[in-house]
């Protein structure tokens, strides 16, 4: 019996925006900030992207009485088709990879584009991957408010 094993996430989103718009909000620390985190502040003094195969991102989220690190480096940068990059908490070990997460955006043409999400890596429990992607889909939903006020 397998259930219960989980070893990421899988996201498809349809966002109101073209492929280009979509790739510089995950690529632009003004957009990104802006988005990552859902209603949590990310202040642009605590976002670095060095947006390059092998170059590495940072952010901090911020929320009364916490703060939460976010970092990795870039495995493939494929401008405006995706991005592949690996993610780590701060109570990630420092030896340790972390997750890999791959973004695929596709043009569907009327200034539509489709974002295909994947997290795998297995370093979270099944219930962290499922915390995990409730986060993740609440950053989507401030991504498409992003998109929808910033075209």
């Amino acid at each position: 019996m397998t259930g219960g094993t989980r070893e990421g996430i899988d996201l498809t989103r349809v966002l109101e925006a073209p492929q280009q718009r979509v790739f510089a909000a995950w690529t632009s620390p003004e957009d990104f900030a802006a988005w990552y985190g859902g209603e949590a502040d990310v202040p642009l003094d605590r976002v670095a992207m060095d947006v390059r195969p092998g170059g590495s991102w940072s952010l901090v989220i911020v929320m009364p009485g916490v703060e939460m690190p976010f970092h990795g480096v870039y495995r493939e940068v494929s401008e405006p088709d995706g991005l592949v990059f690996t993610l780590k908490d701060g109570s990630a070990p420092e030896d340790a990879e972390g997750e890999t997460v791959t973004v695929i955006f596709s043009d569907l043409g009327g200034g539509r584009t489709e974002l295909a999400f994947q997290q795998r890596g297995g370093n979270l429990t099944p219930e962290q991957y499922a915390a995990a992607e409730d986060g993740w889909e609440a950053f989507f939903d401030a991504l498409a408010d992003r998109l929808a006020t910033h075209p």
